[in-house]
């Protein structure tokens, strides 16, 4: 898990942001296009072309027949079952196609979010950083313990619950990507917050289970530690011509590639 951010961080660390972070726009034009473009090629060389075709020359048959027939109801019902019958054969053929692009698709989305999607928290702001423990941990929250970096001062003594969880409220009073120190059970596990200065990749959970490949602003936590979540709150940065956030940059990015894909397939010649 770890390995592969590693590597897919290091491309998109260099293919992202040509002309800077607050440029969003075009990465955020360009690589929704590139993936709209590759679904097609995807498509082309996967997928079955001559029977995507016949089946949707076979739908566009049906529904002719509903609109001839339309005062016959035995046709008409005849006619409706055969569409649905042939649209889940067009359905399966589209699988395969969308199970091959699956993994680059989000690949691509994931780091267009960890780029754009968050911004640094300003100086002066206070935030929450939430430990979870392991449900099979041998510590107890009580052996939980944090180190601040200087720029980083705590705003309220830390919360402990029953569950496994600890909450400390803590204040950014300079700019700079700082690193906190969370020692559990004298084990270490370091949490950055990047704080003012320009639009960068903001890191903003560490996570141990499969959903630190959502998350690739910093390491995962490793498999067999005492801590499953180091969280910080987030900044939604704001877009100023598209939708902002997680959800939005995933939408935006979705629609576009698909939008371009079939904007472009007869100069690619493929059916969809």
């Amino acid at each position: 898990m770890q390995t592969y951010n590693d590597v897919a961080g290091a491309i998109f660390d260099f293919l992202l942001a040509p002309f800077g972070h607050d440029f969003a726009l075009f990465d955020l034009v360009l690589w929704p296009a590139v993936m709209g473009v590759a679904a097609l090629q995807v498509y082309k060389h996967v997928s079955n072309q001559r029977a995507i075709a016949r089946v949707k020359k076979q739908i566009s048959m049906h529904l002719l027949e509903i609109r001839l027939f339309r005062n016959d109801i035995a046709q008409v019902l005849k006619s409706t079952g055969a569409i649905l019958v042939k649209n889940t054969v067009y359905i399966g053929h589209n699988l395969l196609p969308m199970a091959v692009m699956l993994v680059p698709m989000v690949a691509v989305m994931v780091q267009l979010v960890a780029h754009y999607a968050y911004a640094p928290s300003r100086p002066g702001s206070v935030e929450l950083l939430h430990l979870t423990l392991a449900p099979t941990a041998s510590v107890s929250p009580r052996d939980v313990s944090l180190k601040l970096p200087p720029g980083v001062t705590l705003d309220a003594p830390a919360v402990r619950t029953a569950d496994g969880q600890v909450f400390w409220r803590v204040r950014a009073e300079q700019p700079g990507d700082h690193v906190l120190q969370v020692s559990v059970g004298g084990e270490i596990f370091e949490k950055g917050w990047a704080v003012g200065g320009e639009p960068r990749k903001v890191p903003v959970k560490r996570l141990r289970s499969w959903e630190a490949l959502l998350y690739p602003g910093e390491a995962a936590i490793p498999s067999g530690a005492p801590v499953l979540s180091l969280e910080l709150g987030m900044n939604v940065r704001p877009l100023a011509y598209l939708p902002d956030g997680e959800l939005g940059i995933l939408i935006w990015a979705m629609v576009l590639s698909m939008l371009a894909g079939f904007a472009l397939k007869d100069l690619f010649g493929v059916t969809l």
